[in-house]
Parts: C-alpha cells; structure tokens; sequence
C-alpha cells in the first residue's frame, strides 16, 4: 500500500516499461538539481532540468556519477540533525 504521506511519480524507461516510484528529495548539488527517487527495492537519482519555465527530469547514465550523487546526499543527511 502506498505511503499517501508521500508523492508519486510514473516514469517510463528506454524499453517502454513504466514503473511508480515515491519522491524521496528533491536537493542541489554544485550547479545542478536532483531527485531521489524509489520504487521497492531501488533506488534511482536524476537529475532536474529546467527549460521553459518548465522542469523535467533526465536520467543519470554513469553509474560511478549517480552512485557519487547519492552517497554525497546520504552523508549529507547523516550529518543534518532530523526536526
């Protein structure tokens, strides 16, 4: 059952497949924003681009970059008190 405390999100991948995922953050890091995103067990990172007045969002295709990005994001939480 989906957290209803939570927002969600279809997205669809290269194949045609389309999988629900939970918003877990939205952050900035250096010049860009990114979104991490979940869905079971996976977990996804991508990046937010905006054109237009609009935001869309852009998958991250080095694994080494995306697995950087959110360990950076996880030791940033660790070190960031809860309120």
């Amino acid at each position: 059952m989906p957290d209803e405390s939570r927002d969600y999100m279809t997205i669809e991948d290269d194949q045609g497949n389309t999988n629900d995922f939970a918003i877990e953050a939205l952050f900035d890091m250096g010049n860009e924003s990114y979104a991490l995103l979940s869905a079971d067990d996976k977990t996804v990172v991508m990046r937010v681009k905006e054109e237009e007045g609009n935001q869309y969002l852009v998958g991250i295709d080095d694994p080494m970059e995306s697995q950087s990005i959110l360990e950076a994001y996880q030791i940033a939480v660790s070190h960031t008190p809860a309120e």
